[in-house]
């Protein structure tokens, strides 16, 4: 016997919900690093013309890449450096007003382009970018003569997951993450939450496990009005964090704000660590 007419638009309207829902799960799959990580091809200019000072220089990864990228001496040969993690978007020359502010303050800087981003060959992953910050430590070590001892780590949002899984192999000075998530899949379930995004997912970038394997001075910066990384997950991961040495929160601040790009909250947060 035929379904009544109800019942028939029921089942109709399921079998629509269910084909849509396979769309966006097959999108989200086949697209999904193309929604994580969002570079800019540039152009970026040369070093010396955006920060004064600095030089253009090129990182070797391990799987035979050669990424571009900005290193700006310290005050003295003897300065601690600080290695920068960019988030997902732009390219190094949006965090040129970081380094200049780091580099006012007495520090060396290395800024750099991830596989794919400001014109760099490759496409950026989990693994790639873990091998892109492992070539921009081995440079600030063997290239810029910076002892293991005197590198600081900071990481921007997606940065802070890339320098927390370098922190786990190679522990520095100190790390500050900003804005920094719980794991991917925890922030992109707050983006798409209709979709099985942790069961999708292709890279992780468990921030708060690694973390609480960290032992080395840690801050958390975090703005309390952050749109993109609910400010909870920020303070999870500080929470998390085995040797937490402080929780900033800009009050008001949203995750592209730029008190939080490179504001004195987050610069003085850093120099704190970096000591004398």
């Amino acid at each position: 016997m035929a379904a009544p007419g109800p019942v028939r638009r029921l089942l109709r309207g399921l079998v629509v919900v269910a084909v849509v829902l396979a769309v966006l799960t097959g999108l989200l799959w086949g697209l999904q690093r193309r929604l994580v990580y969002l570079p800019h091809d540039g152009p970026v200019p040369a070093a010396a013309t955006v920060l004064p000072g600095a030089r253009d220089v090129v990182l070797e990864t391990s799987d035979g890449l050669r990424l571009d990228a900005w290193f700006v001496p310290g005050r003295d040969a003897g300065a601690p450096a600080v290695l920068v993690a960019n988030g997902n978007g732009g390219h190094r020359g949006l965090r040129a007003p970081l380094a200049a502010a780091l580099a006012r303050r007495g520090l060396a800087v290395l800024l750099f382009d991830y596989r794919g981003y400001g014109g760099n060959p490759g496409s950026p992953s989990e693994e790639g970018l873990a091998r892109d910050v492992r070539a921009a430590r081995a440079h600030l070590l063997e290239e810029a003569g910076v002892p293991p001892d005197r590198v600081l780590y900071l990481g921007e949002s997606l940065g802070a997951a890339v320098v927390t899984e370098l922190a786990t192999e190679h522990p520095p000075a100190a790390l500050v993450l900003r804005s920094p998530f719980v794991d991917l899949a925890s922030v992109g379930a707050e983006h798409y939450p209709f979709l099985p995004v942790r069961a999708l997912l292709r890279d992780r970038y468990p921030v708060a496990e690694r973390v609480a394997m960290i032992r080395v001075p840690t801050t958390v910066v975090l703005g309390d009005a952050d749109s993109i990384v609910p400010p909870a997950q920020s303070r999870a991961v500080a929470a998390a964090a085995a040797a937490l040495h402080r929780l900033v929160e800009v009050p008001g601040a949203d995750h592209n704000d730029r008190v939080l790009l490179d504001g004195d909250a987050l610069v003085d947060a850093v120099v704190e660590l970096a000591g004398p």
